[in-house]
C-alpha cells in the first residue's frame, strides 16, 4: 500500500464499551455498529450484565470471527448500567473511549467525525448530535439540538452552562486517560439516571470540549417493549425519587467542584425538563402517587434558595415549582399540565393580589406572576382552547385567545395560523390562515379543516400547532388546549370518495394540546382497533 495513503489512514485509538442484559434481539447489532465505524475503532469492549437469554453466547459467536471484539461476563447482575459500563472502561486499552447501549445503534462515521473533533481541538470530550428514533415509525427527534448546531471548541465547560441539559453519556468520545486522571466512573450498582451523575462529574472536571453538528448516536426509544428503559418506565414514584436524587448529587458535585455557574444552570434545567416532563403525566397517576410525588418534590424544591427562584421568574418550570413549594396538598394538576406543556399555556383563571398584582389564584396569593407582565410577547404563556365541531365535509376548528392581564390586547393580536403536522412525518403538513374577531375575555378564530383530503395525506396521528401574529409583525407559536363537550367533534367516520370511510378521533395529549388520529379505510379502522386494544393489554400487563 502506498505509504501516503497509509498515513492519511485513521490510527486505532478508540474502544467502544458496548453493555447489555437479557437484550438476545438487539445486542449483535448495537456491537456491528460500533465494529462498522471502521480502523479508528482499535476494540469493542462488550460487557453482559449476566443475562439468561443467551445474549453472552451470541457475543462470543460474534468474537470468534472479530479480533476486534471482547466479550466480559458478569457472573451476577448489577441492576443497573454504571456497573458494567465501569467494568468496561477499567478494561479497555484505547486512548479514547465510547459508550452505546445494546438496543441503540451508532450511525456511520460517528467516531471518525468525534475523533477528529477531539484531536483537532485538543480536547479531553468531544460531544455530537444523538437522534432520538421512535420504533416502530422511525420518527427522529433530536436530542438537545441546539448545542450541536454548529462546530464549536469550549475551553472551559462553565463558558456555556447549558452543557448540563445534555446528560448523555453515549453521543460522546472521552479520553480515557482524562476519566482515569479524574476517577470519573460511574456510580455503582442498582442506580436509576447514573449519566446525570456521571455527566456531572466529566463537568466538573472542567475539559475542553470539542462540539460537533453530525449525527453521533441512535437512542432507539420502543414504547411498547414488555422492559421498558428507565427513562421511559415513569409509572411508579420511584422512577421520579430516583431521578429526583441523581439531580441532587449533579449538583453537589458541581458545587463541590467550585462551578458554581454550572451547578445554578443544573437546577435550572430541573425545573425546566425534569419537574414539567413528569407534571405532564401527574394526570394519569393515581391519588396515592400524586400524593408522594407532591410531597418528594417539594422536599426537594425547599432546598433551592433565593437566587435559584430569582433567575428568569416567569419561566413555567419555576412557576409550576413556586405552585408546588405553595401548597402542601396537591391541587391544580389541570392547570398545571398546561403550563408544563411545550410551549406553555397558562390557562385561566387569571387572579389578582390585594394589590392589584397578577397571581396564581385567589386561593394560592403568595405565588405572584408579576414577571408576566415585563416577558416579551413572543415568550408569553398563552392559552388557546381549540375544538372541532362537524360539518359536511368534516371539521369546523374553533380556536379561543384568552387574555393575559393585559398584555395580549397590549400587543394586538390580528391573524393565526392553524398548521395540522404529521407527527412521524414533520415535512407534511396542511396550514389555513385566519384572522382573529375579539370576544369576551379575548379573540376567536375558526377555520375548515377537510378530513378526507388530510387522510389522503397520511395516516396515524396529526399535531396541531398554531402561530399567532400581532400588530407588529411578532409571531408567537403556540399549542391549543383541547376542548371537551357535547356538541364536540368525538370518535367519527367521515365519508371519502377514495377510502369509502376515514376514522378520525381528536383527542388530548399528555400536555393537553388538540391532536387528530386519522386511519382512512377498513384496514385503518381495524388497525386502530388494535392499536387500543395492545395498549390496554399493555396498561393491564404493568399494574
Amino acid at each position: 500500500m502506498n505509504a501516503a495513503v497509509e498515513a492519511d489512514r485513521p490510527r486505532p485509538q478508540v474502544a467502544v464499551v458496548v453493555i447489555g442484559y437479557d437484550d438476545a434481539a438487539h445486542v449483535t447489532d448495537a456491537v456491528r455498529s460500533a465494529l462498522a465505524q471502521g480502523p479508528a475503532v482499535r476494540e469493542v469492549v462488550a460487557v453482559d450484565d449476566c443475562s439468561a437469554d443467551g445474549s453472552a453466547e451470541l457475543l462470543e459467536r460474534l468474537a470468534a470471527s472479530e479480533p476486534r471484539l471482547r466479550v466480559i461476563r458478569r457472573r451476577v447482575n448489577s441492576g443497573g448500567c454504571g456497573t458494567p459500563r465501569n467494568t468496561g472502561l477499567d478494561a479497555v486499552t484505547s486512548p479514547y473511549v465510547m459508550f452505546l447501549d445494546s438496543d441503540d445503534v451508532l450511525p456511520p462515521g460517528a467516531v471518525d467525525a468525534l475523533l477528529g473533533a477531539a484531536t483537532g481541538a485538543h480536547a479531553e470530550v468531544a460531544g455530537g448530535l444523538c437522534v432520538r428514533r421512535e420504533l416502530p415509525s422511525g420518527r427522529e427527534v433530536p436530542w438537545q439540538a441546539r448545542l450541536y448546531a454548529l462546530h464549536a471548541a469550549v475551553p472551559r465547560p462553565a463558558q456555556r452552562p447549558h452543557l448540563v441539559h445534555d446528560t448523555l453519556c453515549v453521543n460522546k468520545l472521552y479520553r480515557t486517560d482524562f476519566l482515569r486522571e479524574h476517577r470519573i466512573r460511574f456510580p455503582e450498582g442498582r442506580f436509576p439516571y447514573e449519566d446525570v451523575v456521571f455527566s456531572a462529574r466529566v463537568l466538573a472536571a472542567a475539559p475542553r470540549i470539542a462540539l460537533i453538528p453530525d449525527r453521533v448516536y441512535v437512542w432507539h426509544v420502543r414504547r411498547s417493549a414488555e422492559r421498558l428503559s428507565i427513562s421511559l418506565d415513569r409509572a411508579g414514584v420511584d422512577n421520579w425519587r430516583a431521578r429526583t436524587e441523581a439531580c441532587r448529587q449533579a449538583y453537589e458535585i458541581l458545587l463541590g467542584a467550585g462551578q458554581k455557574e454550572l451547578a445554578r444552570a443544573a437546577r435550572a434545567k430541573f425545573l425546566d425538563h425534569e419537574l414539567r416532563m413528569y407534571v405532564r403525566e401527574l394526570g394519569l397517576r393515581d391519588a396515592a402517587y400524586r400524593r408522594a410525588w407532591w410531597e418528594l418534590t417539594r422536599a426537594h424544591l425547599a432546598e433551592y434558595d433565593a437566587d435559584d427562584w430569582a433567575r428568569n421568574p416567569a419561566a413555567p418550570g419555576r412557576l409550576a415549582g413556586r405552585v408546588v413549594l405553595a401548597s402542601p396538598e396537591p391541587r391544580d394538576l389541570p392547570r398545571l399540565r398546561e403550563l408544563a406543556a411545550r410551549p406553555a399555556r397558562l390557562c385561566p383563571p387569571y387572579a389578582r393580589g390585594a394589590d392589584g398584582t397578577p397571581v396564581w389564584s385567589e386561593d394560592l396569593p403568595q405565588v405572584s406572576l408579576e414577571p408576566l407582565l415585563t416577558r416579551p410577547v413572543r415568550a408569553l404563556p398563552l392559552a388557546v382552547d381549540a375544538e372541532l365541531r362537524p360539518r359536511a365535509r368534516g371539521a369546523r376548528l374553533r380556536l379561543r385567545l384568552h387574555e393575559l392581564y393585559g398584555r395580549v390586547a397590549r400587543a394586538g393580536p390580528e391573524a393565526v395560523e392553524a398548521e395540522w403536522r404529521h407527527r412521524d412525518d414533520g415535512d407534511v403538513s396542511v396550514r389555513a390562515t385566519t384572522r382573529f374577531a375579539e370576544a369576551a375575555g379575548g379573540w376567536s378564530a375558526e377555520a375548515d379543516l377537510d378530513l378526507p383530503a388530510l387522510a389522503a395525506l397520511g395516516t396515524g396521528t396529526w399535531d396541531l400547532r398554531l402561530r399567532v401574529r400581532f400588530r407588529d409583525g411578532v409571531r408567537r407559536e403556540v399549542t391549543a388546549h383541547a376542548l371537551a363537550g357535547a356538541g364536540l367533534l368525538r370518535r367519527s367516520a367521515v365519508p371519502s370518495a377514495r377510502h369509502g370511510v376515514v376514522l378520525v378521533q381528536p383527542y388530548a395529549t399528555y400536555s393537553g394540546a388538540l391532536a387528530l388520529r386519522v386511519a382512512p379505510g377498513v384496514r385503518g379502522v381495524l388497525s386502530v382497533v388494535r392499536a387500543r386494544l395492545r395498549r390496554l393489554l399493555q396498561s393491564t400487563a404493568r399494574r
